[in-house]
């Protein structure tokens, strides 16, 4: 073969490795191209890694506080009306989801006294009011003993009434502790909106949330302060249902209520 039927040939397969793809010429030095793909492969897996770090934390960043957003909700209600509308309008508790009602209030805003209970049971929950079923029966006469009326036109004798959750719990059961704290800043508005001389606080449950303290034997007839205002702790009336033996402790609880008022 003569030197132009070499050029010839050598040129005729380069083109053909170029039609190929082997575009790239050939180093002086032999390439390990299993140890190129293993850290090609690392790489990538790092990059990944970062980027779904990256993802992990915008999501956490972007996923809602609820206990801050019902901070933000209940400080900007000016009035008792907005505070229910915003609570209504609160999304982040599935009790809402379970529940028929919003179980707001009842009795008389401005009254002296504000009674702090636990949940609404079956009937507060059919009648979006709390404290209506045999425990609230209870409790309108205990109040009476004492000359106080939920629905009392002059409100120095009136009582005011609200609950730690708005919505009732499957079954009845006791609230959570994250329950509790979800909804505790609207608790806190309600009575700054309410504005009442003296808050009681009715049942364990209350006394959790109000106070950040529980059992409610221990606690009952010792004046705390909740918001600036004295705050007693006394038996939840279903309790009484439950263990009359302890009304002779809740007399006791009511007769303070009433030295304080007087």
């Amino acid at each position: 073969m003569d030197t132009l039927d070499e050029a010839s040939a050598l040129k005729a397969l380069l083109d053909w490795q170029a039609e190929l793809g082997a575009d790239v010429a050939i180093g002086e030095m032999p390439a390990d191209r299993y140890a190129e793909s293993a850290a090609s492969a690392s790489l990538q897996g790092g990059a990944g890694t970062a980027a779904a770090a990256a993802v992990a934390m915008s999501s956490a960043a972007a996923t809602p506080d609820p206990v801050e957003e019902a901070k933000s909700a209940a400080a900007a209600s000016p009035t008792l009306d907005a505070l229910a509308e915003a609570l209504g309008a609160f999304d982040h508790c599935e009790l809402k989801r379970g529940a028929r009602r919003l179980v707001f209030s009842d009795g008389r805003p401005g009254a002296r006294v504000m009674i702090v209970g636990e949940a609404p049971g079956r009937e507060e929950d059919e009648q979006g009011k709390p404290f209506v079923g045999r425990a609230g029966q209870l409790l309108d006469r205990m109040l009476a003993a004492i000359g106080l009326d939920r629905n009392a036109p002059d409100l120095a004798q009136a009582v005011y009434i609200t609950n730690i959750l708005p919505w009732r719990p499957p079954q009845n059961r006791a609230p959570t502790p994250e329950e509790i704290a979800m909804l505790r800043p609207f608790v806190v508005r309600h009575v700054e909106l309410a504005a009442p001389d003296v808050v009681i606080a009715m049942g364990n449950t209350a006394c959790a949330g109000l106070l950040g303290q529980k059992g409610i034997t221990r606690l009952r007839g010792s004046w705390n302060e909740f918001a600036g205002r004295p705050c007693l702790p006394m038996f939840h009336p279903a309790f009484l249902l439950r263990n009359p033996y302890a009304k002779r402790e809740a007399w006791a609880d009511l007769l303070s209520l009433k030295s304080r008022l007087d």
